[in-house]
């Protein structure tokens, strides 16, 4: 406390090393489980009258994204931006183009559409 009495100087604020005394007490918060959520929702939507396709916190039905979707390289995985006119492959860079995509045989191409589901076959 004699520290504290001669520290007192440095500022006019009485040195409480306690609580804050002028905080105002925390109120008793009930833990609410999944189900009374579920069911204190389920009063909300009633009374509020909102429609089926209302998304909500406990629904998975939401709307489609209004991203665009993302495109992934054929060769390496990663994101493709660019796509070849000659063989509709996706790839990363130019490098990967120059290097890979011109250099596969004709019926290479056909393999690697046919791993992500886009190839198509000629009758």
């Amino acid at each position: 406390e004699s520290n504290a009495l001669k520290l007192s100087y440095v500022t006019a604020k009485e040195h409480c090393f306690k609580q804050n005394i002028n905080r105002p007490k925390p109120t008793n918060r009930r833990v609410k489980t999944g189900k009374q959520l579920a069911i204190e929702e389920a009063r909300y939507l009633q009374t509020k009258n909102l429609g089926i396709d209302t998304p909500t916190y406990l629904s998975i039905a939401a709307p489609p994204s209004l991203k665009p979707r993302k495109h992934y390289c054929d060769i390496t995985g990663l994101e493709g931006k660019y796509k070849s006119p000659s063989s509709a492959l996706r790839y990363h860079n130019v490098e990967i183009y120059q290097e890979v995509i011109k250099q596969l045989t004709p019926g290479m191409d056909q393999e690697y559409l046919s791993l992500r589901g886009a190839n198509f076959v000629l009758k």
